[in-house]
């Protein structure tokens, strides 16, 4: 029997079949709540689309699109300045300002799509890439021609059902890897994991949480975090601008939508010296899968009191003590957070240029537009 898929685009979650929760199992980014999440608080120069892939007529698979506007941004991250920073600048204002992404570029890992068991995983992807055709012809309509189309986040085995004819002109990258923490399964409580350290680490440790002696950490509910939203703000967006590359800003009210939507689900920890507002960070619970998510700090506190390791052991603390299987760090800070115990996990994505010229060169040019970062893995278990 010959089965036929198609794709359907939707502007709205409103828009979205009843059946759509059913396919989205394996992350919670996908489900209608995240989506709304995103629809009411997503970045300024952001537009999301849903696509559901149909067989037949029935629902099969489930994805989330992009597009990004890097024109609306003052800064890509202030925090390298040399040549290479330049030219990569000077390429995405001028050559690949308009990105569609299938997936999700707030979040690392495959939070892009999910099909039903039973599809047929490649029929499904190829509807899958007709849908963001379809997207850059919608676009172009509004006066916004696509420059870059690119998936992401996908690991080595997940990588596989791309091996189709509609993807012979897409460049296969490798980007930062995804930092993940997978707890033992005997350890039951924060004391398990410290003597599971080698004594560097054990001390290391022990540091950390001398350096955090007055510091006063709590779980933050909806009214305070409205209450401290404009220096929650302030401490997010000093972090954010000091990364090395930066597509995106969250908006003000992110974090609030985000804990109206997801209730308990949603964890803010504030940490504070004398009640005054020094950082904070935040965790999604994902099945068993623990997410962490954006955080802010005040720079001078966090170097002196070695602020953002203790974050790190604070999440693995609760990880453990709720039992999670694993944390998903996610890119960025990796030797950190390597020394807490994460491992790196490499992911691939696919790229494509709308020039079929400056296509031909995306292995060259590729270097320009993923910044380098260079680490060394660290080992901290005996």
């Amino acid at each position: 029997m010959n089965t036929s898929y198609s794709f359907k685009i939707y502007n709205s979650t409103a828009q979205l079949p009843k059946q759509w929760d059913d396919l989205a199992v394996s992350t919670i980014f996908l489900s209608k709540k995240y989506l709304e999440v995103l629809e009411k608080s997503s970045p300024e120069n952001m537009i999301c689309n849903y696509i559901g892939i149909f067989e037949n007529n029935a629902l099969v698979g489930i994805a989330v699109s992009q597009f990004l506007d890097l024109n609306k941004l003052e800064s890509f991250g202030e925090r390298d300045k040399c040549i290479k920073t330049a030219i990569r600048n000077f390429a995405f204002r001028n050559f690949s300002s308009h990105v569609l992404l299938i997936g999700n570029n707030m979040l690392t890992g495959q939070n892009s799509f999910c099909f039903s068991d039973s599809t047929d995983k490649k029929k499904a992807l190829q509807a899958l890439k007709l849908a963001s055709i379809a997207l850059k012809k919608k676009f172009k309509t509004q006066g916004k021609k696509i420059h870059i189309t690119s998936f992401k986040d996908f690991n080595i085995d997940e990588i596989q059902i791309f091996n189709i004819p509609e993807f012979k002109n897409d460049y296969q990258f490798s980007t930062q890897p995804n930092m993940v923490f997978t707890i033992n399964e005997n350890w039951k409580s924060e004391q398990d994991y410290i003597d599971s350290l080698s004594k560097k680490y054990r001390d290391q440790y022990k540091r950390a949480r001398k350096k955090a002696a007055g510091i006063e950490k709590r779980k933050m509910h909806l009214e305070e975090i409205i209450t401290y939203e404009d220096i929650i703000y302030d401490l997010y967006i000093h972090v954010a601008k000091n990364a090395p590359f930066n597509t995106f800003f969250l908006p003000k009210n992110h974090f609030r939508i985000f804990k109206e939507i997801f209730k308990d689900k949603f964890l803010f920890y504030g940490y504070f010296i004398d009640e005054k507002l020094i950082g904070f960070n935040t965790l999604i619970k994902n099945g068993k899968v623990m997410d962490t998510y954006f955080l802010g700090y005040d720079e001078g506190i966090q170097r002196e009191k070695m602020l953002y390791l203790n974050m790190l052991y604070d999440m693995v603390a609760y990880s453990i003590n709720k039992g999670f299987k694993e944390i998903v760090f996610a890119r960025t800070a990796l030797e950190i957070k390597s020394s807490v115990g994460a491992k790196p996990l490499k992911m691939y994505g696919f790229i494509e240029h709308s020039n079929s010229i400056v296509n031909s060169y995306m292995p060259k040019i590729f270097k320009y537009l993923e910044p380098e970062t260079i680490w060394q893995e660290r080992n901290p278990f005996k």
